[in-house]
């Protein structure tokens, strides 16, 4: 396998390359912001030390990594597509993209949505030069979409975002005459959330010998957890008295409670007494730092790895399955809404197309023959 670093949609990603391979996909697509361009026809990584270090865990026995150097011409290139990118707007917008920056960290939005969508303006302003901010319209949008977005395959959840972006900026920075409110997303994609059975969470939390690795997969299943819940959680969020996990600050800047039974009250007892974890109740090698997502993915790896799994399992299909077997075992679907933190009851409602107990309920046309 062969990575290089690459200037991809404003920032620099590790670029992956090698031979059709499923097995070698199934890999990559379970690392942390693993994406997949149809443009360059290749997976790629955030450029960080975290995904390097992921990337050569992953791989470790399974195929060497060759590390591409860039050329003088390439890196030359990249440089001045970074510089265009970024620096171009110094002169012009650069102060508008600031301001938007610090006009989204004031509304508290997470540190990755301002960086995603700090780039995808700072993209869309690249598109339409010579014309500057002030002088975009909602035609410059439609022709964004048709001859860059759209001839490049990018993905539906960019487009998104992108749009997103430009409503915020143009509405409440620029204050320009673009109809922020004829802006218009493409339409809603409406994927199955993937499901594992209670034999194979069984199998993926049962795989893992060390004692951090098997709590950290057991309590984001016994809980619904996302992974950033999960590895910002602290000691005194266990309410063991009261049976009760505190999630504070998840998505959307919301709290809530969720039970944890004796059983599992137990099991954080004696990590805690293993580890003694002072500031986050999973800490990484340094005591005070908090476990990263990429060694997080990699632990669900190595379990996957043992059990012989062979579907793509992420983090998340064991927050789906925690949903899924509530509704299979009878709980309202109003107390699961409340237990996943979701604002709206038509997400959780999309449960009810996966549980089993609900399909198995239908008669077949042909059992009655």
């Amino acid at each position: 396998m062969k990575a290089s670093k690459i200037f991809h949609h404003g920032a620099y990603r590790i670029q992956l390359n090698f031979p059709a391979n499923e097995e070698y996909n199934t890999i990559v697509r379970q690392l942390q912001d693993a994406e997949w361009s149809n443009s360059l026809q290749a997976w790629h990584l955030p450029f960080t030390k975290e995904a390097y270090k992921a990337l050569l865990v992953a791989f470790d026995g399974i195929a060497p990594i060759v590390i591409l150097k860039q050329n003088k011409t390439e890196a030359v290139r990249q440089q001045k597509q970074s510089r265009y990118a970024i620096n171009q707007l110094e002169r012009a917008e650069y102060e508008k993209v600031e301001t938007f920056s610090k006009w989204m960290a004031h509304k508290r939005y997470s540190e990755s949505t301002i960086k995603t969508y700090t780039q995808a303006i700072c993209i869309f302003l690249k598109f339409i030069k010579p014309k500057s901010a002030t002088e975009a319209n909602n035609e410059d949008i439609i022709r964004f979409v048709n001859d860059y977005l759209i001839v490049n395959k990018l993905s539906f959840s960019f487009q998104n975002q992108v749009i997103n972006a430009c409503k915020l900026f143009f509405r409440e920075i620029v204050k320009s005459p673009l109809q922020t409110e004829a802006l218009e997303r493409p339409r809603r994609e409406h994927k199955l959330p993937n499901v594992l059975s209670k034999q194979e969470v069984k199998a993926i939390i049962e795989a893992s010998t060390n004692t951090k690795h098997r709590m950290m997969l057991t309590l984001i299943y016994a809980c619904g957890l996302r992974r950033s819940e999960l590895l910002h959680l602290k000691p005194l969020d266990v309410d063991s008295k009261r049976g009760l996990l505190m999630i504070l600050n998840a998505k959307g800047k919301k709290d809530r409670i969720v039970p944890i039974s004796e059983k599992l009250i137990a099991m954080l007892r004696t990590y805690y007494k293993m580890y003694k974890p002072t500031n986050w109740l999973f800490e990484g090698q340094h005591a005070g730092e908090s476990y990263t997502e990429s060694s997080l993915q990699s632990v669900l790896k190595q379990a996957l790895a043992k059990t012989g799994i062979k579907k793509p399992v992420s983090l998340h299909w064991l927050r789906h399955s925690y949903a899924t077997h509530l509704l299979e075992s009878g709980v309202d679907l109003r107390y699961i809404q409340e237990l996943l933190g979701h604002k709206s009851s038509k997400t959780t409602e999309i449960y009810t197309h996966v549980s089993r107990k609900s399909l198995q309920q239908i008669p077949s046309p042909f059992d009655s023959l």
